[in-house]
């Protein structure tokens, strides 16, 4: 099902901004919109799935990316070489 990675998105979006109403529709020419709630207006215009889900993940309060104490080494070693 092409949807899944749209679906995923919205579940991602649903859990980072607590707001259960987002939903997502597809059109019948294969293209995806967001709305905040059944019966609102769409967020976004119809869009393809790839630049659907970059919107999708795009929206709310991103999570802090998990840096490890290796990758804090590693970046540093970088930094100092000419």
């Amino acid at each position: 099902m092409r949807s899944t990675r749209a679906t995923s998105a919205i579940e991602r979006l649903k859990e980072r901004t607590g707001n259960r109403l987002y939903t997502m529709a597809r059109t019948g020419d294969e293209l995806f919109f967001l709305t905040e709630g059944p019966g609102l207006p769409p967020l976004c215009p119809p869009l393809e799935l790839d630049a659907f889900v970059a919107f999708v993940n795009g929206l709310g309060p991103q999570k802090a990316r998990r840096v490890s104490k290796l990758d804090v080494a590693f970046e540093k070693q970088l930094t100092k070489k000419p």
